[in-house]
């Protein structure tokens, strides 16, 4: 049995060989036209992840460097902003935690369902559906957090609630913290920075 040449067939999304020859031309077209810029798009970011990791390595490094003028050395890296000597490039340098729930969440959101059942149908409307809205789950199966500390700042004297808040306090974790660096550019006809935006769906 010869071999198949593999340059005559396309991979469906079942794994399955399909001929060239017996997919339709329309098919054809648009498999190559992603193939092409995938091609194109996958290098570039590699690029990119490069580019920021040796950003980032510059920017800490000249941060040291800046520290070290006054004999001191960085213990805790923090929020950073360097401006260009005329004040027209600036680049900031964050850190922000990655928060998330544990378990003891689903303890909050049942005491919080029985607040919204027990409390009375005068109750403000606008408020059950901001409670409901902070639980609301992404497209990628993630809760907002900060839409769920917000429940925090509400004023509610209901022992109940209170025991909610308690729980969702003691449900949040800091689970990495992220470094990131951006870029900003000052509008001259506004004076205000405008980021520079490095992503395709921002240019």
């Amino acid at each position: 049995m010869k071999d198949l040449d593999l340059n005559q067939y396309r991979q469906d999304a079942r794994g399955n060989l399909v001929p060239i020859a017996n997919m339709k031309p329309i098919d054809l077209a648009r498999d190559d036209f992603i193939r092409e810029a995938f091609a194109q798009i996958l290098p570039l970011r590699e690029k990119m992840a490069e580019l920021k990791a040796q950003q980032m390595a510059d920017a800490n490094a000249f941060i040291d460097l800046s520290v070290e003028q006054y004999g001191a050395k960085r213990s805790v890296k923090g929020n950073t902003m360097l401006t260009s000597f005329d004040g027209k490039q600036r680049i900031i340098i964050a850190q922000a935690d990655v928060l998330h729930f544990d378990e003891r969440l689903q303890a909050a959101k049942a005491l919080i369902d029985e607040c919204l059942n027990e409390w009375t149908q005068d109750s403000r409307a606008e408020l059950k559906t901001f409670v409901l809205q902070a639980f609301d789950v992404s497209k990628e199966g993630k809760i907002n957090v900060r839409k769920v500390l917000e429940l925090r700042k509400l004023e509610i004297n209901d022992d109940k609630w209170k025991r909610a808040m308690q729980a969702i306090a003691d449900s949040l974790h800091t689970q990495a913290t992220r470094e990131y660096i951006r870029y900003y550019q000052r509008n001259e006809e506004t004076g205000k920075y405008e980021q520079v935006v490095l992503d395709f769906a921002g240019v």
